[in-house]
């Protein structure tokens, strides 16, 4: 703006030296003609004069270079002339001044001569004796003129460069100082120039208008970083060139970034070729899904294009973890087919068995060991389905009525319901402890022991032992059974608990069981609020640890 202001005033100032040095010009040359012509009389007079006191013989001699004198005689004939030969003019008698100095004894005129591109004066008064004295002169042109003024010329337009442009630059800057000082901030407290009110006005509305939005998208931005940054779910957000605009915590801990990659190329950050082609197509308006392990985690990518206007302004990928899901998915497959099997082999057994019986095959005497074996696959399947029945109602959540419980009482009645099962492999039960009453649900602190005593006695060697172990303290209240039966191997420990799950599957079929004791007593005890633990040597025996953390038992 400065330089702009600068210009402009350097521009108006040559502007007006050039129309001042024309104007001023023009003046000076009319002041030079009207001076010349007034000069051209005075001269007239006082030579004529002269000419009528002493004679025609004094024109011949002034030796002037700018004068030019003439005698004409009254027919017009020229007798005297100082700058050419008389004879070899031509007659005068028809020039105006001529004819008005013979009516009126003096006459003036002015002439363009094309012959010498001039323009002349002319002046010309009678004489005594009747002649006509003639004097002209060349008017001085504008060129001469100029060239004569050229030298002064130059010096006031170099003065007037020079001054113009100090001044301008003075000017200038004391012109944009009020500017450079407003504040933008506040721009109502500026008063520099009047002119600017209005300007400072909207400014300042437009300023408040600003702050209002910034503040506002702050705010946004805020809730946004706030809201993504409690989200589970991995959100990132790139643009258009595939760069990265935002990345939540979520994300930044699946990809195993630091520092936020603001700013960075996402491939920078997963290099992953499905990834890629997923952006891709997000970018050309396609969404695209798709599932990959991440993190010893399995993961499924939303990757979904982000359009304003009919265009594609940029890419989101929402990163969500369905590991649960997917090995809720696994189990539900895994316990249908579980289900199926288990309840086809009895079904099988019972089916076999009822169409001997039918048609007659069976021998008398045997028919007692059929009908035997229909009745046990029978109690199987009942068994199963009660199992069945358990862990759905489990699954479901529900809120049973919770009332006084005696754990000791229950690993009494437990263990007498157990004893025969245990006396046929020659198992020793054993309780130690105290009673211990807490608040919870008996049907599922029996169902707890028992499951855990079942299959201490199943899995447990001829001869061997089962403890139950009962303590109380402050804090807790846990349950501990022990065998000495044949181990679980370390790779299998961790699966233990899963439903249909069997370490060794030829001695679950002797052993009978439905597979779903464990997941039952696992179940259970994550409803009620506990813990389980298990601690297994192959060949020493078992040891499975429940501990309720709240000594009142309350769930």
């Amino acid at each position: 703006m400065r330089k702009k202001i600068f210009r402009s005033e350097i521009a108006v100032a040559m502007a007006v030296l050039l129309v001042s040095l024309l104007v001023a010009g023009s003046f000076l040359y009319g002041y030079f003609n009207k001076t010349q012509s007034v000069q051209l009389k005075e001269e007239l007079n006082l030579v004529s004069g002269i000419v009528d006191e002493y004679g025609e013989d004094y024109l011949k001699k002034p030796d002037s270079d700018v004068f030019r004198f003439t005698l004409i005689q009254p027919d017009g004939t020229v007798i005297f002339d100082t700058k050419a030969e008389p004879n070899k003019m031509d007659n005068h008698l028809d020039r105006e001044e001529v004819k008005e100095a013979l009516v009126n004894g003096q006459g003036s005129s002015a002439r363009y001569s094309p012959t010498l591109a001039e323009k002349n004066f002319y002046e010309a008064v009678r004489l005594r004796n009747g002649n006509i004295l003639h004097i002209g002169v060349s008017q001085v042109s504008i060129g001469t003129l100029a060239a004569e003024m050229f030298p002064s010329i130059m010096a006031i337009i170099l003065t007037a460069v020079i001054l113009a442009f100090l001044l301008s630059k003075k000017m200038a800057k004391s012109i944009v100082r009020p500017l450079y000082e407003t504040d933008l901030d506040s721009p109502s407290e500026c008063d520099g120039y009047e002119e600017l009110t209005p300007f400072l006005k909207k400014i300042n509305k437009q300023h408040k208008q600003i702050k209002k939005q910034m503040l506002e998208l702050r705010q946004r931005s805020d809730e946004f970083e706030q809201i993504t940054s409690c989200m589970n779910e991995g959100l990132v957000i790139l643009d258009k060139n595939g760069m990265i605009l935002s990345m939540n915590g979520a994300a930044k801990k699946l990809f195993n970034v630091q520092e936020p990659p603001v700013g960075q190329d996402f491939m920078t950050v997963d290099r992953d070729e499905t990834m890629t082609e997923a952006v891709t197509e997000a970018l050309n308006g396609k969404q695209s899904s798709f599932c990959r392990e991440q993190n010893a985690s399995e993961y499924r990518f939303i990757v979904n294009g982000t359009e304003s206007g009919g265009k594609i302004l940029g890419v989101v990928i929402l990163c969500i973890d369905i590991t649960e899901s997917a090995f809720a998915e696994r189990n539900r497959k895994e316990f249908t087919a579980n289900v199926s099997h288990e309840l086809k082999t009895p079904l099988q057994s019972i089916i076999g068995s009822a169409e001997l019986l039918e048609n007659g095959i069976v021998k008398p005497e045997d028919t007692k060991k059929f009908i035997g074996n229909i009745r046990k696959e029978a109690l199987r399947l009942v068994l199963l389905i009660d199992d069945i029945i358990r862990l759905s109602q489990l699954d479901e959540g529900g809120k049973p009525a919770t009332e006084p419980v005696d754990i000791y009482e229950a690993a009494v009645e437990v263990l007498d319901t157990l004893t025969p099962s245990a006396d046929k492999q020659n198992i020793q039960l054993e309780l130690d402890g105290a009673h211990c009453e807490i608040k919870s649900i008996g049907r599922y602190i029996y169902e707890i022991i028992y499951n855990l005593c079942d299959n201490a006695i199943r899995y447990n060697k001829p001869g061997g032992k089962v403890t139950v172990t009962l303590k109380k303290s402050d804090e807790s209240v846990s349950i501990q059974v022990s065998d000495t039966g044949i181990g679980i191997p370390p790779e299998h420990q961790p699966r233990v608990f899963e439903r249909f799950y069997r370490v060794d599957k030829s001695h679950s079929i002797e052993t009978g069981g439905t597979g779903l004791g464990l997941s039952i007593v696992k179940h259970a005890v994550s409803y009620l609020g506990g813990t389980v633990r298990l601690e297994s040597t192959v060949g020493v025996g078992t040891t499975v640890l429940i501990t309720f953390p709240d000594a009142d038992g309350n769930i």
